[in-house]
């Protein structure tokens, strides 16, 4: 299968990162999302990202001017259904995701492949409520896209081989790293982090540390370039909710129960850099543990 034009569902945090990754490789890129403003702010953030590549002198002006000219945007989820493949980044829940594909599958060509950006939701179940279950997969980016160079690739029961290479040829033709996934809930690299995390905001709830000496015990004493609380901070405190609440449900084990602390966190609407408080609090120069 050659893959020319690729469709981005979403243009926040990964769906920006994505598009700004398939643009610079080559592809022409359709960026969708339910809001005009988020769309513009998207194309900023792609812009502003590719600038300091451009200061690092990581790519040239004029490939940041030609990876730009291959990104275009569009209110009508519609319109992704001539591309040859299409990337749904929306958010964390099974609803959402599962409205998108309704809507965008009667007007895809037949053999355009379909994934999803998804850190923990079945891609079984998410393919099996589309037309092409063999052609559905999931392509699980990290964040920050442009950075990070590990891509999951997840294949649902029905995922066919060649629908599987076509997608890891995306990959290396990104110039990122595969590793392959079974479908089982997070698969595997947020099977392993967020109960970390989870565990460090229970270190935190019963007392045992403080939000700087927990991460500054990870940091200094694990080597992590983070700390699990700074982490969640950045992943979002409700993503991290998300994926502990699929891994509890999907895996019937109490050592996946999210800790209350989270919870109590998500509901105050503290959910981290994205709304300036969470762990930290992002107001000021400088970030403040709020506990």
């Amino acid at each position: 299968m050659g893959i020319k034009r690729v469709g981005v569902v979403g243009a926040g945090q990964m769906g920006n990162g994505i598009a700004h990754v398939f643009a610079l490789s080559g592809y022409e890129v359709l960026v969708n999302d339910i809001s005009q403003d988020a769309l513009e702010a998207g194309r900023a953030t792609i812009q502003r990202n590719m600038d300091r590549q451009v200061s690092r002198e990581a790519i040239t002006a004029t490939v940041r001017d030609e990876a730009l000219r291959r990104i275009s945007t569009t209110l009508n989820l519609t319109d992704l259904g001539a591309t040859d493949l299409v990337i749904e980044a929306a958010t964390e829940r099974e609803t959402i995701k599962q409205a998108i594909f309704e809507d965008l599958v009667p007007h895809l060509k037949p053999d355009t492949i379909l994934t999803s950006n998804t850190s923990s939701i079945s891609i079984t179940r998410l393919a099996a409520r589309t037309d092409r279950p063999d052609k559905f997969m999931g392509f699980h980016f990290m964040n920050p896209v442009p950075v990070m160079q590990l891509v999951e690739l997840i294949r649902g029961i029905a995922t066919s081989k060649e629908t599987f290479e076509t997608c890891l040829g995306v990959v290396d033709k990104l110039g990122k790293t595969a590793s392959t996934s079974e479908d089982f809930p997070a698969f595997i690299v947020n099977r392993i982090l967020m109960p970390m995390i989870n565990e460090a905001i229970y270190t935190l709830y019963e007392g045992v540390g403080s939000v700087k000496s927990i991460d500054t015990s990870l940091k200094l004493g694990a080597n992590h370039p983070m700390g699990p609380l700074e982490l969640a901070d950045f992943i979002g405190l409700d993503t991290c909710l998300a994926i502990m609440n699929v891994l509890h449900d999907g895996l019937a084990d109490t050592k996946y129960r999210p800790c209350p602390l989270l919870t109590k966190y998500v509901e105050a609407g503290w959910l981290g850099r994205k709304t300036q408080r969470g762990f930290y609090d992002y107001s000021g120069d400088t970030p403040v543990p709020t506990r």
